[in-house]
């Protein structure tokens, strides 16, 4: 059995995220997807939209994904060793990376492999909270919570 394992905040989900996890589940017969803590979002200095509750429970209702796992660190080769995975799906922006050329050996080191897939061309979450904020006028903290979290109204 061909266990699959990738990792992303999958925030504001968007048809990349669906072309990622089919493509993967096409390759194995058992994906099992990262969703990105809260708190690991925030080290890495950014902030999700849709708190990781709710975004692990979208992934999960994928049909393509068998299980969801919450990734509460950086170390992805651990969580693949854990999960008994032998095979990493990332996207090709990371391709040929200095930080990813190692990350390679690593892997490959544990038997490992990784496989890039091309990334959706035109499409990010990073893009489409930049097209809210232009479109609706929407600022970062026009519709956060306390838990910084989007939240919005229905006014």
């Amino acid at each position: 059995m061909i266990i699959g394992y990738t990792a992303g905040v999958y925030d504001l989900f968007h048809i990349g995220h669906l072309n990622l996890l089919k493509n993967a589940k096409g390759m194995c017969d058992k994906l099992i997807v990262g969703v990105t803590t809260d708190d690991l979002v925030l080290y890495k200095g950014k902030h999700s939209m849709i708190p990781y509750t709710d975004r692990a429970e979208i992934v999960r209702s994928i049909k393509f994904v068998d299980a969801v796992v919450p990734q509460e660190d950086m170390d992805k080769l651990k969580m693949c060793k854990k999960l008994k995975a032998n095979v990493m799906f990332v996207g090709d922006d990371w391709y040929d990376t200095p930080k990813w050329n190692e990350i390679e050996k690593m892997f490959d080191e544990a038997g490992i492999r990784i496989v890039y897939f091309p990334y959706t061309k035109g499409i990010s979450s990073t893009r489409i909270t930049e097209a809210l904020k232009s479109t609706r006028g929407w600022t970062r903290d026009d519709n956060k919570s306390e838990d910084n979290h989007l939240h919005i109204s229905n006014n």
